[in-house]
C-alpha cells in the first residue's frame, strides 16, 4: 500500500509454509507482492499449485460492503481523500456498496490484550537465539518478541478459543457479501525521520507501526484473504484500497480485483 503496488494475502492454508522462517505459526501466510493483479494471480497459482478460475460477472454483479468500525479510524487526509474517491468511482461504474456494522472488529484490541499470537509464537521460536545472541537483534524487534515471553499458557489457550468464536461471528455477518472494501492502511507512509532508529523515537515508531498493521491484521486474525490495490492519484502519496473477506473467498477476491484495478487507475 505504501509503495503503490499490489499485495495479495491468500487464505493461509492454501499455500504451504515449509521453508519459510516462522513468525507466527497461527497467522503466517506465504504470498507475493506484485505490480499487477494479473501477476498476483499467477504468483498465487504457482505457490498454491491450483488454478484461479476467471470470473464472468460484471462489477454490478458483486455485492460489496464498507465498514466504518475500526477500519476507517484515524485516516489521514491523503487516505481519506483517495478512499472516498475510489468508492465514488466504483459506484459510478455500477458497484453495489452497502455500509454495514461490523462491530466485532472493535473486539480485536481486547482479544489481543495479553500479547497476541505473533509475540508468543515468535518468542517460542527465537528464545534460544535470544539467550545466546540477543544483542544482535534489532532493539524494536526484540522488544516485540519479548512481549511474548510473559504470556501464560491459559492466556494463549483462551486466545485460540476466543479467536475461533470471533471468526464464526464475523463470517456470519459477511454472508451474502462478495467482499469488504477498506483502506489498506489508515495513513500514508511516514517520514523516515519520524521513525528512524533511536530510543527517543520508539514511542512514535510503535504508534505508527500499530496503525500500519491494524487493518491487515484484522483480516489475518480472521484467517481471511485480501488484496491491496493502488488507488492514489499521480500527485499523491501511495494509498491502497483493500478488498477482503473470510477464508476461502480467494478466487472471488482475485476476480473482483481484476475488475477494480483499471477503474482505480483512471485518475
Amino acid at each position: 500500500a505504501l509503495n503503490g503496488i499490489v499485495g495479495f494475502k491468500s487464505t493461509a492454508r492454501l499455500v504451504p509454509t515449509q521453508g519459510a522462517l516462522p513468525l507466527s505459526t497461527t497467522l503466517d501466510t506465504v504470498c507475493a507482492m506484485t505490480r499487477t493483479v494479473r501477476d498476483a494471480i499467477l504468483a498465487h497459482e504457482i505457490l498454491s499449485a491450483r488454478q484461479v478460475p476467471r470470473g464472468q460477472r460484471p462489477l454490478s454483479g458483486y455485492r460489496l460492503a464498507v465498514v466504518k468500525s475500526l477500519m476507517q479510524d484515524g485516516m489521514d487526509p491523503t487516505v481519506s481523500r483517495a478512499f472516498e474517491r475510489s468508492l465514488n468511482t466504483l459506484r459510478a461504474e455500477g458497484a453495489h456498496i452497502d455500509e454495514i456494522a461490523l462491530t466485532e472488529l472493535n473486539e480485536l484490541a481486547p482479544m489481543m490484550s495479553t500479547g497476541g499470537f505473533s509475540p508468543a509464537e515468535g518468542f517460542a521460536w527465537h528464545r534460544a537465539l535470544i539467550e545466546r545472541e540477543g544483542e544482535r537483534y534489532d532493539p524494536r524487534v526484540l522488544q516485540r518478541l519479548m512481549r511474548g515471553s510473559g504470556m501464560k499458557a491459559h492466556e494463549y489457550m483462551d486466545l485460540v478459543k476466543t479467536r475461533q468464536n470471533w471468526i464464526g461471528r464475523v463470517e456470519a455477518t459477511l454472508v451474502g457479501y462478495d467482499a469488504v472494501l477498506s483502506p489498506t492502511t489508515p495513513i500514508a507512509a511516514p517520514k523516515i525521520s519520524e521513525v528512524a532508529p533511536g530510543a527517543e523515537r520508539d514511542a512514535e515508531f510503535f504508534r505508527i507501526n500499530g496503525l500500519l498493521l491494524r487493518n491487515t491484521s484484522a483480516v489475518n486474525t480472521l484467517d481471511g484473504c485480501g488484496i491491496s490495490l493502488p488507488c492514489h492519484a499521480p500527485d499523491e502519496l501511495p494509498v491502497g484500497l483493500m478488498a477482503w473477506h473470510a477464508a476461502m473467498h480467494d478466487d472471488s477476491i482475485l476476480q473482483l480485483a481484476l475488475l477494480l484495478e483499471p477503474l482505480l487507475q483512471q485518475h
